[in-house]
């Protein structure tokens, strides 16, 4: 089985960005983006994905979180696109729900090469540390986009923005595990009739 391990970094004049990735990992995070809340998502995707994850992110958070959160969305995206690769032998397609408290959320994904989200999200910003839920949005949208793959989220039930946040990213996390697991029927064949992805 190939490394699906990535490290990849991006500055601009308004953010400095850095990660490092394993799909192969056990859920190991160290996470800095000078968000709590940000990077309290982020833990989410790593545990729940056995994604090990390192970001250290900074930047002109003066202006607001947007620039940073956007940007983690950039590079984590694409040392996911880099890590998966041609797709060889993955599962490719899965989806996944998860409940927290009163909470439910639905997330459905396909590493196929086509980057596209549809989320469908209803939350305002309370409870969510300072970050807003438009932001969270756009995270996932980047991250989909960058990451290159097909991304369906709905939030399905929930009353607490942060409970409603942290079942999104649960459920991302668990659906991304499963469509990244390495198929052994499949013998490192791309798990398309077209034969690529893409």
């Amino acid at each position: 089985m190939k490394n699906r391990a990535v490290k990849l970094s991006r500055e601009t004049s308004e953010t400095r960005v850095s990660v490092e990735l394993n799909l192969d990992g056990r859920g190991r995070h160290r996470i800095d983006t000078g968000s709590g809340m940000f990077d309290h998502m982020l833990a989410q995707l790593s545990r729940h994905g056995l994604i090990d994850l390192t970001v250290s992110a900074s930047g002109d958070t003066d202006v607001g979180l947007h620039h940073t959160v956007e940007d983690v969305g950039i590079v984590v995206g694409r040392a996911l696109q880099e890590a998966v690769g041609g797709a060889d032998g993955i599962t490719r397609m899965a989806h996944a729900y998860v409940p927290l408290d009163e909470a439910l959320a639905l997330s459905v994904v396909d590493f196929g090469g086509r980057g596209y989200a549809v989320i469908d999200m209803p939350m305002t910003d309370s409870d969510l540390g300072g970050l807003s839920a438009d932001l969270l949005r756009h995270f996932l949208d980047t991250l989909s986009r960058e990451g290159r793959f097909n991304l369906h989220v709905r939030l399905i039930a929930g009353t607490n923005n942060h409970h409603s946040a942290e079942a999104v990213f649960k459920s991302l996390a668990r659906a991304m595990r499963a469509a990244l697991t390495i198929d052994e029927r499949l013998c490192g064949e791309t798990p398309s009739t077209k034969g690529a992805i893409g």
